[in-house]
């Protein structure tokens, strides 16, 4: 028996416009370190909502995340900020999908939105049992959304490669 449940089939291909998901948050103090900036776990909670969105959007069925692969904070979030995330998948594999994720800030006095986050997580599909499942195909349809489909699949064989790197590794201690 297969290591995905009883869902076999593949269901039909989807867009990456279909998956494009966005969230705003207002920063407030709750939200900050002692400096008055927002907590960067905070941020992270956020980008995993935003990109769970993403990921649900393209399945159509629950959820998990696997990996936060990569996460750049760029800028410091002051209180009061308007935090905008916008989250799209990159590339969908068997059961799972790498989905990418942008954080912007804006002060509301002023307007101007700048960069402060982006984040690389993975999802993995799963029935109401846990078990995973099939997830659509991607369809990349622009020159930016092949760039990330493309360099999407160079990430997973990093992780992959870094995965056997750590598994020798603890081989090796065991028989030491």
């Amino acid at each position: 028996m297969s290591s995905t449940s009883s869902t076999e089939t593949t269901p039909p291909a989807r867009t990456v416009a279909s998956t494009q998901s966005e969230m705003t948050e207002i920063i407030l103090p709750n939200d900050a370190n002692i400096l008055g900036n927002l907590l960067g776990g905070r941020l992270m909670h956020f980008i995993d909502l935003t990109a769970g969105m993403a990921a649900y959007r393209h399945s159509r069925t629950y959820v998990v995340t696997a990996a936060m692969d990569h996460i750049d904070f760029i800028q410091p979030v002051p209180v009061g900020s308007l935090v905008t995330l916008r989250s799209s998948v990159n590339r969908a594999f068997a059961t799972s999908m790498e989905v990418g994720v942008k954080a912007w800030a804006e002060n509301p006095l002023f307007g101007k939105p700048m960069h402060v986050a982006s984040a690389y997580l993975v999802f993995v599909a799963v029935d109401r049992e846990g078990q995973r499942i099939h997830v659509p195909r991607l369809l990349p349809e622009t020159a930016d959304e092949e760039r990330r489909y493309a360099d999407a699949l160079l990430r997973r064989e990093h992780r992959e490669a870094e995965s056997a790197r750590r598994k020798q590794g603890k081989i090796e201690a065991a028989a030491h």
